[in-house]
């Protein structure tokens, strides 16, 4: 069974920083290609960022651009979001996501494709 388990989110202030972890287990992780995304009430799932399976090659989205950093350790089966310089824009739900056997060229920056989800984890940032 896979499991996808995020942590590391909280209550934090304007141009604080976090660092978010996704644990995953039950699947070839190192096969996967991997995405975080957030949500917010009332609005579509959108991408932060997104990995193919090696980790070369990744896609950030324009309003986390030079302030989130993607890392993934594939014998820890873990990826990481590191986000710095946090805005009251960031308030979100944030999910890790993977899609399974793929080749080293698949990578998506749309939700629906990925197979397997985590249960989100809130990061909240005051102003």
């Amino acid at each position: 069974q896979v499991h996808l388990v995020e942590s590391g989110g909280g209550l934090v202030h304007t141009g604080d920083s976090l660092r978010l972890s996704c644990a995953a287990s039950g699947l070839a992780f190192s096969s996967s290609a991997m995405g975080w995304f957030r949500q917010v009430p009332g609005k579509e799932r959108e991408y932060v960022v997104v990995s193919n399976k090696n980790g070369r090659s990744v896609y950030y989205s324009e309003s986390v651009k030079g302030r989130f950093t993607i890392s993934r350790d594939n014998a820890r089966n873990a990826v990481y979001l590191q986000m710095n310089s946090l805005k009251p824009e960031d308030t979100a739900v944030y999910y890790c996501a993977a899609k399974t056997d793929v080749s080293s060229f698949y990578i998506s920056v749309i939700p629906s494709p990925y197979d397997y989800w985590g249960q989100g984890t809130q990061v909240t940032v005051s102003s």
